[in-house]
């Protein structure tokens, strides 16, 4: 079971809040919205996915940006790191 997280930043904001998401580690996917609900980015991420393996999400979130001033982040995190933080 996955738990589901919404964060509303705006543009200038996107990456650096991104970049701590994805830091953080136990995230399976991310998918950006813009203010009408509208995805334009939707990303499965892997455990431990780093470097080089991130270099087209990066891309395609920089395209991102200039679409838009105001997104949703939906964060779908593992259960088990939610838990284990929890406890």
């Amino acid at each position: 079971m996955a738990v589901v997280e919404e964060i509303k930043v705006t543009g200038g904001k996107l990456k650096d809040r991104l970049k701590e998401i994805v830091r953080e580690g136990n995230v399976r996917r991310i998918v950006i919205r813009n203010s009408q609900g509208r995805t334009l980015l939707d990303m499965p991420l892997n455990a431990g996915v780093a470097g080089v393996v991130l270099i087209p999400f990066w891309l395609a979130v920089g395209s991102v940006v200039a679409l838009a001033k105001d997104f949703t982040i939906v964060v779908e995190r593992d259960s088990d790191g939610a838990m284990t933080k929890v406890e």
